[in-house]
């Protein structure tokens, strides 16, 4: 991946977007959160790909704005307004904890061990190879969603052979 840009079955990766974080990066120990918060932000820039509105928030069960919004237990679109008002990312997940439910350190030992293992071994395990696939990557390349994610958006090298 050296330089950047690499093709592979005539798409281009990895996908480029300055100032989104990858999903294991922490706020204040919980993962994907951050992710979340930066989705909203580069929405709201005009920033985010066209095609990724689709499944921003809770547009799919399983997608993981969804699920976060469901362990915090907190309205998307409320979320996604006070994240437009700005503030840190941690005032943020206050606010997500006072307006939701604020999860024990337990709770989100197990959402993060969760979070990052979705696709290994479970019913994600297709989705991860079908997406791998999209890219022209062989399934297995990597394991999970969230390694997925690192290896489209640049943030993991290509395995080589």
């Amino acid at each position: 991946m050296p330089g950047g840009l690499w093709s592979i079955g005539g798409m281009s990766f990895p996908t480029l977007i300055p100032g989104l974080r990858g999903p294991s990066e922490k706020v204040a120990g919980l993962v994907y959160f951050g992710r979340m918060v930066d989705k909203v932000r580069l929405a709201a820039e005009g920033k985010l790909p066209e095609a990724w509105e689709a499944s921003r928030g809770t547009a799919y069960p399983n997608a993981f704005d969804n699920r976060c919004c469901r362990f915090l237990g907190i309205d998307y679109a409320a979320f996604e307004k006070r994240v437009r008002e700005g503030g840190r990312d941690e005032d943020l997940l206050e606010w997500a904890f006072e307006h939701g439910r604020r999860p024990g350190d337990e709770e989100i030992e197990i959402w993060n061990a969760f979070m990052t293992k979705l696709g290994w071994r479970d019913v994600y395990t297709e989705r991860v190879d079908i997406r791998l696939g999209e890219i022209g990557l062989p399934a297995g390349t990597v394991a999970t969603m969230f390694e997925f994610i690192d290896l489209d958006e640049g943030r993991l090298p290509l395995p080589t052979a």
